[in-house]
């Protein structure tokens, strides 16, 4: 019996206290398109770490053709057995496709100097007998995306791979680029490569693979033959029973449709994310928006914190708000919590207090200085508010765990009394008492005055919700009021009609 091109077998990761995966187990047989599929967390993405030799894992182990992988310092070895072709673009723009192709490895000719001619020729070589339609001397930055996946699996299968990790290939792709995409993969597979696709999209699971593999909270749950496993199977087990779910909120007053708006879109559009948004938040409302990576619901939080340009008009509190300005924004009431604290949220070098308040230093002291004991003393009530665990306002921040941390980011954004608080992905990397914290405050400071609008497609952020709604192809393509079915709702964000 032949042995499968990759076998990943009960690995497991930390991260510190985070349990990236617990059980991760894959067998991908050779020739074949294999679908690995799971909600955000479920652990994809650390087992693609491993498979490619990015991360050692704790537990279990990787094997290629029966064989143990190598070192992870043999990066060479690595790129002869796997490949990943990500979202995001890992060519050189200002290279031509050839030389991305042949990157640190260009033939020579006399004196060790590069040879063009043989570049050209290798590069054309490769495209073709691969059936890729790619010019080689096209400027990378001027390929589609389309034409940028293909290249980058030429790449890989010019190394020796021949197995390929495909990550969202589609999320940035129209119908028809889907289609030829598709073609081409079955066309590569009958050649003999063989591949992992990664999609949130799951019809595409039934048109371009033969088998199905399913995490869940960073564990293996089943694998199964695509053609044996109905769309409803495939969202239950994706979604499990959920008895994890923070019902936080649950005694939450209607609100009526009578009740005055706080922030309204109109026909807002975020270029090449969010096509048409019309959408109303209503004093003391939670309005979710959920979707998947591509379906533009984080750019347009973005947008309405000033932080991307829009097309449109925002208002609140019947006032509009000028587009791509962030002091606009903040001075019209909205307080922003973005998605990743490590990388927007907060500064590691300074304090609780000057994180904290950041959005206010303005208002701490005369002709703008900052007056250091009104600065702690809204701090301390900050810290007392949300009850983040800390030394007190001066401990850096970089110093507290990471739901210490998201509370001192969602300190910041409520420091300014806003109208309106947008919140993306609120609890990502938390542990569950931090969870229910966060959730908790957005839930008390939402019952008076203020509105939210919470982004997320993590079922306990949405739990908290007055209503969500579902955006696919930067469009709002539902709305379901509180008690929502799980497995609706995972459908649509996936991608499946139910």
């Amino acid at each position: 019996m032949t042995a499968p091109v990759v076998e990943a077998i009960g690995v497991a990761k930390r991260f510190g206290p985070t349990v990236a995966l617990a059980d991760g187990n894959l067998s991908v047989s050779a020739g074949e398109t294999h679908a690995l599929v799971g909600r955000n967390g479920a652990g994809k993405s650390t087992l693609v770490a491993v498979l490619t030799g990015l991360l050692r894992p704790d537990a279990g182990e990787v094997r290629f053709a029966g064989r143990p992988a190598p070192p992870l310092a043999d990066r060479a070895a690595w790129r002869s057995l796997v490949a990943c072709v990500y979202q995001k673009p890992s060519v050189v723009a200002d290279l031509s496709v050839a030389e991305n192709l042949f990157l640190n490895r260009q033939p020579r000719g006399r004196f060790g100097l590069l040879s063009r001619p043989a570049l050209r020729r290798q590069a054309t070589e490769l495209l073709e007998s691969w059936a890729i339609p790619v010019n080689p001397e096209l400027p990378a930055g001027q390929l589609t995306v389309e034409q940028r996946q293909l290249v980058e699996i030429a790449g890989a299968l010019s190394l020796g791979a021949r197995f390929v990790i495909l990550d969202e290939p589609t999320a940035q792709l129209e119908g028809a680029a889907i289609a030829r995409l598709f073609d081409r993969l079955r066309d590569l597979r009958e050649q003999g490569v063989t591949f992992v696709f990664i999609s949130h999209h799951l019809p595409e699971i039934y048109q371009i693979c033969q088998r199905v593999t399913v995490f869940r909270d960073a564990r293996h749950v089943l694998t199964a033959p695509v053609g044996e496993l109905r769309e409803e199977e495939l969202v239950a087990a994706m979604v499990g029973e959920a008895r994890g779910l923070v019902r936080v909120g649950a005694d939450r007053p209607a609100v009526g449709s009578d009740a005055d708006p706080v922030l309204e879109l109109t026909g807002v559009g975020v270029p090449g994310f969010v096509e048409h948004v019309d959408l109303t938040v209503r004093r003391g409302e939670i309005v979710g928006v959920a979707g998947s990576a591509a379906s533009g619901k984080r750019q347009l939080a973005e947008a309405l914190a000033g932080l991307r340009p829009r097309t449109g008009e925002v208002r609140l509190a019947g006032r509009r708000v000028p587009a791509a300005n962030v002091p606009a924004a903040l001075r019209a009431g909205i307080g922003y919590l973005p998605g990743d604290r490590n990388v927007d949220g907060f500064v590691p070098g300074l304090s609780v207090a000057e994180n904290a308040t950041m959005t206010i230093a303005g208002n701490l002291g005369p002709a703008g200085t900052v007056l250091p004991g009104r600065r702690d003393a809204v701090a301390r009530r900050l810290i007392a508010d949300l009850e983040v665990h800390t030394a007190g306002p001066h401990q850096p921040v970089s110093e507290l765990s990471g739901g210490n941390s998201q509370k001192v980011v969602m300190a910041r954004a409520l420091a300014s009394d806003p109208r309106v608080l947008v919140l993306v992905a609120p609890t990502a990397g938390v542990d569950v008492r931090s969870k229910e914290s966060l959730l908790g405050a957005v839930d008390r400071e939402t019952r008076a005055q203020r509105g939210a609008l919470l982004v997320s497609d993590e079922l306990a952020d949405l739990c908290v919700c007055d209503r969500v709604v579902v955006m696919a192809g930067g469009r709002v393509i539902a709305e379901h009021p509180r008690g929502w079915d799980e497995a609706d709702l995972v459908a649509e964000i996936e991608g499946i009609g139910r």
